[in-house]
C-alpha cells in the first residue's frame, strides 16, 4: 500500500522540518515551500493528498491559497498547522473546506490523527481550541 502524498506549507523552514522528521515514517512528503504562492503552484504540478499548511505566510497566506486551490479543482485534503487560536480562524478554515486545524504547540501529537481523519473526508480539531461544530 502506498504512503499517503503531504505537501507542506510554513515559512517558518525548522519548524517544517521537525513536521517533515515526524511524518517520514507513515507518509511521503513530496514537497514543503515557504508561502502561499509556492503552496498553490506546487499542489496544482505536484498533486497531493494533503495538503497541511499554515495560515500567516508572506505573498498569499494559507487561507487564499487554500480557497484558491478548492476553487481551482483541487483535490487534496487540506489541514491547517497554526498558532491561531481564534474560533473565527477555525470557522474559516472549515468553511472553505478544509478537514483538519491543528495546533502548533500539539503537533507531534495531533498532526498523524488529523492527516488520517481527513483522509476518507472526517474533520479533525486539535482540543486545545474551543470550536464547536454546529448541530
Amino acid at each position: 500500500m502506498r504512503k499517503v502524498r503531504i505537501l507542506l506549507a510554513d515559512d517558518h523552514r525548522q519548524f517544517l522540518m521537525m513536521v517533515e522528521r515526524l511524518l517520514a515514517s507513515t507518509c511521503e512528503v513530496i514537497g514543503s515551500v515557504p508561502d502561499g504562492q509556492s503552496l498553490f503552484d506546487a499542489a496544482r504540478r505536484l498533486a497531493p493528498d494533503v495538503i497541511v499548511t499554515d495560515i500567516s505566510m508572506p505573498i498569499l497566506n494559507g487561507i487564499e491559497a487554500s480557497r484558491q486551490l478548492n476553487e481551482s479543482g483541487c483535490t487534496a485534503k487540506i489541514i491547517f498547522l497554526t498558532v491561531h487560536s481564534d474560533a473565527n480562524f477555525v470557522e474559516t478554515c472549515l468553511a472553505i473546506g478544509a478537514f483538519g486545524y491543528v495546533a502548533k504547540s500539539r503537533f507531534d501529537i495531533d498532526l498523524i490523527p488529523a492527516i488520517k481523519e481527513a483522509l476518507p473526508g472526517h474533520t479533525f480539531v486539535s482540543p486545545t481550541f474551543s470550536y464547536y461544530p454546529p448541530p
